[in-house]
Parts: C-alpha cells; sequence; structure tokens
C-alpha cells in the first residue's frame, strides 16, 4: 500500500465465534480522497468502521492489519491510540453525539483547546469560524444553545464541525443524513464533500447503503457484499460498469430514484 495513505486496511476479519463476519478486507484511503464503503443493512460496513475507530464490541474477534497514519491500532481502544493516530467520526445519532447539558460552543472549544493547544479565547473564536464555514451563525447566541435547541440537520453539521476541530488526518462518517430529509441531506453531504477535497484536508470514509450519497460525496467506492469487497473503483466506472450483480441492483436503483440514464458518467 502506499506510504502516503492515511489509513490501511490489510487482511481485516472480523469474526464472533466461529462466524466470520467481515473479511478480508484491504483498502487504503490518502489524505484529502473522499472513499465510500457501500454496502446493504447487514453487509459489516457499520462493523469495519468501527473496528477502525476502535469501538468494535470486545466479544468480536478482529485480525489484521488496521494503520491510521502509520500506527497499528487494530484491537487497541481509543484512550491507548498514539496522538497521530486519532480518527474522528461523524455519527448517526446526533443527540448521541452531542451532549445534551453542554452548550454547543463548549464543546467545539473542547477538543479545540486540547488538540490544538489553544486558550479559551482562541478557541471560542476558532469555534466561530468552523460554524461559519459550514454554513452555520458563529453568533454567541448560537455558541451558547444546547444541541436539543437546534434542528437535526444543524447538529449533524455541528458533528462535522467537532470532526474537523480534532484535527485529525481522518474522518469516519458512518450514515450520516440517515435520519434527515432531502434537502439538509443534500446539504451535509456537500459540507462533507467542501471539507474533505483539498489534497491536505482529513481523508473521508463515508459510510453508506446510499449509492445517491456516495455520488454526491465521494472519488471511490468499495462495495460490500457479505463482509467482502466486491468491487473497487472510481465512482464513474462503477455506475457506468457495475461487475457485480449487488452493485447492478444498486446502479439501477439509484438511477431510476434520481430519473438518470443508465450512462451516467
Amino acid at each position: 500500500m502506499s506510504e502516503s495513505a492515511m489509513l490501511e486496511v490489510e487482511g481485516l476479519r472480523i469474526a464472533f465465534g466461529r462466524r466470520e463476519i467481515v473479511g478480508p478486507l484491504d483498502f487504503s484511503i490518502r489524505r484529502g480522497e473522499r472513499v465510500c464503503l457501500l454496502g446493504a443493512s447487514g453487509s459489516g460496513k457499520s462493523m469495519t468502521a468501527a473496528a477502525i475507530l476502535g469501538l468494535i464490541s470486545p466479544r468480536a474477534g478482529c485480525s489484521g492489519h488496521v494503520r491510521v497514519n502509520g500506527h497499528e491500532v487494530l484491537n487497541i481502544r481509543v484512550p491507548q491510540r498514539p496522538e497521530d493516530a486519532r480518527v474522528a467520526m461523524v455519527f448517526q445519532d446526533t443527540q448521541s453525539a452531542l451532549n445534551p447539558l453542554v452548550s454547543i460552543g463548549a464543546q467545539l472549544a473542547e477538543p479545540l483547546r486540547r488538540h490544538g493547544g489553544l486558550n479559551a479565547a482562541a478557541a471560542r473564536a476558532e469555534a466561530r469560524e468552523l460554524l461559519v464555514s459550514i454554513g452555520l451563525p458563529g453568533t454567541d447566541a448560537f455558541l451558547r444553545s444546547s444541541p436539543a435547541e437546534v434542528s437535526g440537520g444543524q447538529r449533524q453539521r455541528v458533528c462535522i464541525a467537532l470532526a474537523l476541530a480534532c484535527r485529525t488526518g481522518l474522518i469516519v462518517a458512518d450514515e450520516p443524513t440517515t435520519a434527515l430529509d432531502v434537502v439538509t441531506q443534500a446539504q451535509v453531504l456537500d459540507v462533507l464533500k467542501a471539507r474533505t477535497s483539498a489534497p491536505d484536508s482529513p481523508g473521508l470514509l463515508l459510510v453508506t447503503h446510499d449509492l445517491s450519497a456516495a455520488m454526491r460525496v465521494c472519488e471511490r467506492v468499495l462495495v460490500l457484499a457479505e463482509g467482502r469487497i466486491v468491487e473497487d473503483g472510481p465512482i464513474g466506472d462503477i455506475l457506468n460498469r457495475p461487475r457485480h450483480p449487488f452493485t447492478c441492483d444498486l446502479v439501477d436503483c439509484a438511477c431510476e430514484g434520481l430519473h438518470l440514464p443508465r450512462e451516467v458518467a
């Protein structure tokens, strides 16, 4: 795999008892690269994300290699990982991801102070800039708001801001738009793409069952079926020349839902 890869997954297998759920998986992600892990419910995509993040169940047996920024992190829980091997997460459930008792401003300032070494005033100013950069108000009133006082779409953008505030080289977004309406979904996906598109931006692993979300954000797609990657390639190639039956069904459904011709790239 490339020496410049921010994430390297090599021979990853995940099993519960004698039942292997995932693997073997091999893929990598560079800084500024947007990759989608695409699969149906039960395909193993969220379990793969959990292994990368260090959040997988202790009952799971994981083997192989997961390297973040060159560090082996498989089976190493988050607090024990090196500082430069941290991975930021954008969760599906924003209400669980954000502390309902702490203001949005305080939640954004905490990682900026911890990982960025900023003092309170600088962290607050940076929090304002982050909010504005993702289309949210950088006002005192919004910073004082609790997560319950803002909409679902705003909460998800706050979660993206939190991921960016952690200043990691990799962001994993697991079904980040499932609970949102169509318009808000598009806005959130556009923010994710905009903030992970430059060569020095964090790499992005978008975990989803939604091919239209992959089309909007990602440049490369890994198609997961029954725990194995059955296709890996640029989004245009996957859309125009799908090889696996599962991918063909996904493309047909996406093109029909979006009223696109079969050749889309």
